[in-house]
């Protein structure tokens, strides 16, 4: 499960010397059944400080000697909440139970209670640029957090596993890094370790899972979803969320107005890392990883490997662009009016540009197809569903004829259906939607398409770069950005149906999720080229 290396010296469950550097680790879990019916287990391990002297196991090996090995039990889905308690020196004896560990410490002895994420920060400092005073800051604050760490694991399909890595990176209330994982395993809580890796970036008014893994949204789509197609082939399949995605409808957003292109490049730079331990537990070292996007999460992508790149392979960027063509002035002048708009609007104090218009679209149209929409109120919510999708360009003209789903038109150019994707999975897409959404990142984001204000250039990139449109929406928009890399390995495919008289038919944006024949005419050729680097 985890794969953050580390040394042991025997089975004791604790440091019996006060060797300095020496550190007891107290690695507890909290099982929790689809019928709430919980169960706690714990264990210890000591950690040498002299690597020389002990051998090497991984956290990954710890599991299963605490959890159920019946099968058919893990195919049920239980959450996982997993709890690291790092004691310096020798331990304290421990009453048992559940309780605090901070009590039972003796005077005098060091202990914090720390999350993962300190552990992946402590294990892998040359990826930060944090001195350790600012390290030691970080952990003496997570010592109050209750759960700095929490794992979930859900059967996908067959020997496919979802993974959910819950980071605690401060005490914000929405600082978490939430790491997503789909992978083959070997034998419960064992992930295969293929290897060919990606960490695939999510869009707008979505998440790793309802972009990428829809069987597991809420509610649950028809579309079987590109993580575990690629997980299938033996690529090892990574994802990050944006912190947005993080709060309920309810929840804290005191903290959105900081979600910003600068703290997002900042959490992939920390789910990468993660990655890459949890890789390098396994028999060798697989190497960098390839960095993924979709729409706005490819935007990222290029964002990141231009401005850092650390731990990244290649880039494969799902219809998206970053530079804007000259000819396409229209484009770039569109992105800048948004960016102006929205810092006005940043400026007043709006932080939300909330999802209540997807989620509403999607909901209706699942519960009441028929009625009259709220929304558009010319159509029903059925109507209403199918024309966002096809002509999405209405509201939101990324392009010309920038569609979310290729619609079938009638003769009166409304959409009588859509050609791709099925109606459930794309209502699901939309009624699955996060409640909040950052405006900054939506504001900052603008403004890299715009170009006015400084930002990472693509002249930057030197590793490969894949880049997959759909005719119908970014498409051939996003060749540009293509040719603005460095990199001399470069590979561009355009999902396209029609010629481009019939553009505003052809292959939509979220198709290449959703569609029916996404696995062959997208995911197949994605596939091929991650294998071969």
């Amino acid at each position: 499960m985890m794969g953050i290396a580390v040394a042991h010296k025997g089975d004791g469950p604790t440091c019996q010397s006060a060797t300095p550097g020496d550190l007891t680790v107290h690695f507890r879990v909290e099982l929790t059944s689809s019928q709430s019916a919980s169960v706690q287990l714990s264990t210890r391990r000591c950690v040498a400080s002299d690597s020389s002297r002990s051998g090497t196991t991984t956290l990954s090996d710890w599991l299963p000697a605490l959890l159920p090995q019946s099968e058919a039990s893990m195919k049920t889905g239980r959450y996982v909440r997993a709890e690291l308690f790092v004691l310096r020196g020798p331990a304290p004896s421990h009453s048992g139970g559940m309780s605090h560990p901070v009590s039972s410490a003796p005077e005098g002895s060091r202990m914090s209670n720390l999350g993962l994420s300190f552990i992946v920060l402590f294990a892998c400092t040359s990826a930060f640029a944090s001195p350790p005073s600012r390290i030691e800051t970080e952990a003496e604050s997570l010592a109050s957090t209750p759960t700095p760490f929490a794992v979930l694991r859900e059967f996908v399909t067959e020997d496919v596993y979802h993974y959910r890595f819950d980071i605690r990176v401060s005490t914000a209330p929405n600082a978490i890094v939430r790491v997503h994982r789909v992978v083959r395993e070997r034998a419960p809580w064992r992930p295969r370790s293929p290897a060919h890796a990606i960490m695939l970036l999510h869009g707008d008014f979505a998440n790793f899972v309802t972009n990428f893994v829809p069987t597991l949204g809420n509610p649950a789509s028809s579309a079987p979803g590109l993580a575990p197609y690629l997980a299938a082939r033996d690529i090892d399949v990574w994802g990050v969320d944006r912190r947005w995605t993080l709060p309920s409808a309810y929840g804290d957003i005191s903290d959105l107005g900081e979600m910003g292109v600068a703290q997002e490049l900042g959490d992939i730079t920390v789910a990468l890392t993660f990655a890459r331990a949890a890789r390098l537990s396994g028999d060798r070292d697989k190497g960098r990883i390839v960095l993924g996007g979709f729409s706005h999460g490819g935007e990222l992508a290029y964002a990141y490997a231009a401005a850092n790149g650390r731990h990244v392979s290649a880039v494969a960027v799902l219809d998206a662009y970053y530079d804007i063509a000259p000819e396409h002035a229209e484009l770039r002048e569109l992105a800048c009016a948004n960016a102006a708009a929205g810092r006005e609007a940043l400026a007043q104090g709006v932080t939300d540009s909330d999802n209540s218009f997807f989620i509403t679209l999607g909901e209706l149209a699942r519960s009441a197809p028929q009625a009259q929409s709220p929304v558009f109120s010319s159509y029903t919510n059925r109507g209403a569903l199918l024309a966002m999708n096809g002509l999405t360009y209405l509201l939101a003209p990324y392009t010309p004829l920038y569609h979310l789903s290729a619609p079938i038109l009638d003769a009166n150019g409304d959409v009588a259906a859509l050609r791709e994707s099925s109606e459930d999975s794309v209502s699901a897409w939309f009624a699955s939607a996060p409640p909040h959404q950052s405006l900054r990142e939506t504001v900052e984001l603008d403004e890299i398409w715009c170009g006015a204000t400084p930002r990472p250039e693509l002249s930057n990139i030197r590793v490969p770069l894949f880049y997959l449109g759909a005719a119908g929406a970014f498409g051939d928009y996003g060749l540009y950005s293509t040719t603005r890399v460095s990199s001399t390995d470069v590979t561009a495919l355009v999902v396209r149906r029609f010629g481009p008289e019939r553009v505003s038919e052809d292959f939509g944006h979220g198709d290449l999720l959703y569609a029916a024949d996404a696995p062959t005419l997208a995911w197949q050729p994605l596939a091929t080229w991650l294998l071969s680097h």
